[in-house]
């Protein structure tokens, strides 16, 4: 496992990357859609994951996007730099903030 992988499986802040502007609106799209983005900002420049949502082990219960409150927890599984992993985050809908780490599962060769 790369120093990357090893470093983001680690606890630590995120935020929803949303184009061309981060929206309340645009942010329930994506998650409506299966797909969203976080971008952990605590490694250099930022590292933007494209996250299937896995809608049996997230919970999405927790949120009220019409009131703009709550918290969800988004769990989805990607390859980052050859390595499978199960991203885990939980996110303010108040602030698109939060906090998220990643599960390594497997190498790829």
């Amino acid at each position: 496992m790369n120093d990357l992988v090893q470093r983001l499986t680690q606890e630590q802040e995120i935020v929803v990357s949303l184009r061309p502007e981060p929206t309340l609106q645009a942010f329930k799209a994506a998650v409506d859609r299966g797909y969203v983005h976080a971008k952990f900002t605590g490694t250099r420049g930022g590292t933007e994951l494209g996250i299937p949502i896995d809608r049996e082990m997230s919970d999405l219960s927790g949120a009220d996007f019409e009131q703009g409150q709550g918290n969800i927890k988004i769990v989805g599984q990607l390859t980052l730099d050859y390595t499978k992993v199960r991203f885990h985050g939980t996110i303010d809908l108040a602030t698109l903030k939060g906090t998220g780490r990643l599960e390594p599962l497997e190498e790829v060769g």
